[in-house]
């Protein structure tokens, strides 16, 4: 039996208080005959901080909760201090250097630029295909091939159904369905990823917060061809990366409505001429990769956009008072008198 430490009361017409103590040795019952034989005794517990009810006690230690408060005068102190002496103070609190992290997140699902961009003809989509200008582009059309027929194999051992003429026109659908989705940027946000890489995400969605953006297909002026075909590899032989560039003429209407309701950019009635280079990339070693919009490629030679209209808040000036135009009136005559003066001298 375990040890049990207790008090014994005795009830009787003296009311003495004994106190016998029970060890795991000897039973009590022997002990509290030899004590009072024929008296009743009553157990009495000692004084304790401890509740009567054990239940509940993990949820009354949750009730308190220790904060370590901070000590101001050391942090006063640590302000003066000199960065040697940081350190010192750090080493006497045991408390280690902090780390310096320099690591980059990477994003494998898409490569971060366009490697080997395609370098559009000079007058490209203006020039003839019977003039000399026109009759120059395909032949560097035709020199720039090799390289893209190499890439292209290595497409297809990937892709064995992969056509440059049904992916011009499937190209063609992506890029116009993304600009659709502009429209409503937040709820159309889970599919504009699906259609655009992380790194071509970010730069059509900036600059378009706050603002109305309305844009409308109305005609395609040549049919879409790809132009350029590059593969990649990145961190191994067998991660690679597709990139086609597609060639894109189309007839289109783009307005751009700031906060205000002011137009910005561009008009709901004209319709403008647009030729786009657009690239698409795809992690073809990714079983589940898809051909999403990449980039866009802006040629030197191409003239600059129109400024954006931008609407101003219009200044708030506090008048002038009366005694300081009275006072400037009054400096300007008698400069006016001295200069009399001087002439007349």
């Amino acid at each position: 039996m375990a040890a049990h430490i207790g008090r014994l009361v005795r009830i009787g017409c003296h009311q003495k208080i004994l106190s016998c103590q029970v060890t795991s040795r000897c039973s009590p019952v022997p002990a509290i005959s030899q004590c009072a034989p024929a008296v009743c005794l009553l157990q009495v517990r000692y004084p304790s901080s401890k509740h009567f009810n054990p239940k509940f006690r993990k949820l009354r230690r949750k009730k308190i909760m220790k904060i370590d408060l901070p000590d101001y005068g050391k942090v006063m102190k640590d302000q003066d201090m000199s960065a040697d002496e940081k350190h010192k103070q750090m080493k006497k609190d045991k408390i280690p250097p902090p780390r310096i992290f320099q690591e980059r997140p990477i994003n494998i699902s898409c490569t971060s630029a366009i490697f080997e961009p395609f370098v559009p003809p000079e007058g490209d989509g203006k020039s003839s295909l019977l003039s000399t200008e026109g009759v120059k582009q395909k032949y560097t059309e035709f020199e720039k091939k090799g390289k893209s027929f190499m890439a292209l194999r290595k497409v297809r051992q990937f892709e064995d159904d992969f056509d440059i003429k049904d992916f011009a026109l499937q190209a063609q659908d992506i890029v116009m369905e993304a600009q659709k989705c502009l429209e409503d940027i937040r709820g159309n946000r889970n599919r504009l990823h699906e259609l655009v890489s992380e790194k071509a995400f970010v730069e059509m969605v900036f600059g378009l917060e706050k603002k109305t953006f309305h844009w409308k297909f109305v005609e395609s002026i040549e049919p879409p061809r790809v132009t350029h075909v590059r593969t990649t590899e990145v961190l191994g032989k067998d991660n690679l990366y597709a990139q086609v560039t597609v060639r894109i003429h189309t007839k289109q209407i783009l307005a751009i409505y700031d906060r205000f309701g002011r137009l910005m950019y561009g008009s709901e009635t004209i319709p403008k001429d647009c030729l786009e280079y657009v690239v698409f990339e795809k992690h073809i070693a990714n079983v589940y990769g898809q051909w999403r919009v990449h980039g866009k490629i802006i040629p030197d030679w191409m003239p600059p956009r129109e400024p954006l209209i931008k609407t101003y808040r219009v200044a708030t000036f506090e008048p002038l008072e009366e005694l300081e135009e009275d006072s400037s009136s009054t400096s300007v005559e008698k400069q006016g008198e001295d200069t009399s003066v001087q002439t007349a001298a």
